[in-house]
């Protein structure tokens, strides 16, 4: 059987009885597992809410337990790097991975940096040879399709917009996501939110025609 991986990122919540102050991100996430699964129901939905519940920060610890061969690490180094595991394995089980994210201070959240620190590792998700000279890192997976799916306070952040020097949230994405095997990356949002007007409304609207358009084309 196929699988999802779900990925929210947003601290804030889709039941609150305000409905400005429910996660649009999360909702936009939603919106496409509903859609995928319409069409696809053969796939199993893997999901984690990293913003309910964070993943740990490395530490020394963790360093140390990573860059040790495994056959070397005791019980002690297994525990540490057991949420990391966890994490990997998730990842690598996955045909599509879907991570929902609002713009945070101009960047990702910290709790899915913190997701993002934990799966990068040596001999898991890349290899490292000096070998290969100035570019010794290459991937280890493959084969996969990401769908990114944004909300953002301010406007103009893509490709040419007023914003797009500030916008350190989907190209920092994009970029970590090749380790993550992925081959295809597709990237929705919406802006406008802080402005609460009819842009907000119609950017909104627009993301989720967006999305099924997107089921449409890949699934």
């Amino acid at each position: 059987m196929k699988k999802i991986l779900h990925i929210d990122s947003s601290v804030r919540r889709t039941d609150q009885t305000t409905e400005s102050y429910n996660s649009i991100s999360k909702a936009f996430g939603r919106y496409f597992i509903d859609s995928w699964m319409s069409k696809n129901h053969q796939y199993k939905v893997i999901y984690r809410d990293l913003g309910l519940n964070p993943p740990e920060f490395i530490s020394q610890e963790w360093i140390a337990a990573a860059f040790m061969p495994e056959q070397q690490r005791g019980e002690k180094q297994a525990l540490v790097l057991a949420q990391s595991d966890l994490y990997f394995e998730e990842v690598a089980q996955a045909d599509v991975i879907l991570i929902t994210a609002p713009m945070y201070n101009y960047g990702m959240p910290a709790v899915l940096k913190a997701w993002f620190d934990q799966i990068m590792r040596v001999g898991k998700t890349f290899t490292f040879d000096l070998a290969r000279g100035d570019f010794p890192i290459e991937p280890v997976l493959s084969g996969k399709t990401l769908v990114l799916l944004t909300s953002s306070g301010e406007f103009g952040f893509g490709a040419g917009g007023v914003r797009e020097h500030m916008n350190h949230l989907s190209p920092h994405i994009k970029e970590l996501t090749k380790y993550l095997g992925v081959d295809q990356f597709y990237e929705i949002g919406s802006e406008y939110q802080e402005f609460a007007d009819d842009r907000h409304t119609a950017s909104v609207e627009k993301a989720k025609q967006d999305i099924v358009d997107l089921v449409k084309q890949i699934g």
